[in-house]
């Protein structure tokens, strides 16, 4: 594995654990702005698995509201890779599966596609979500 490769994998599991922290209350309010909001260009658009379309100051705001309010939630992360190098950024992929999610299926898994910058620290410029097939979600593991 490159160095690239490890730095954006490390990127998006780190992310992901705050994810878990900030849904658990794990974390501080103000982590938010440091981690996520920081993280996430300001012209990032993320399309969810059932295709709605949220622009960065929306993601910020839900997850605002969404502090603490699910511990039981969990996030394993898979198959990251690199589909493309291109100069200043990459496009990456990897599967999430979660298990305790309220806003979908209890547990599901979804496919992946991220724009990010090379340089760190990373920044999302877009990301795009999609459901592994239901078939896929049924018969995995969600013991994580």
């Amino acid at each position: 594995m490159s160095d690239l490769e490890a730095s954006i994998r490390e990127e998006i599991e780190d992310l992901h654990r705050f994810f878990v922290a900030w849904f658990s209350g794990q974390v501080e309010r103000s982590a938010l702005e440091d981690r996520f909001a920081a993280a996430i260009d300001p012209h990032c658009l993320y399309i969810t698995p059932d295709c709605d379309r949220m622009d960065q100051p929306t993601l910020v705001e839900m997850m605002r509201g969404a502090h603490g309010s699910n511990p039981d939630f969990r996030i394993a992360i898979g198959d990251v890779s690199i589909l493309r190098d291109l100069g200043d950024t990459v496009l990456a992929a990897y599967t999430e599966w979660q298990t305790g999610a309220k806003r979908s299926a209890t547990s599901n898994g979804r496919f992946t596609t991220v724009l990010m910058t090379k340089a760190k620290p990373h920044c999302w410029l877009h990301i795009h979500e999609t459901w592994l097939p239901e078939a896929e979600q049924r018969a995995a593991s969600y013991e994580f």
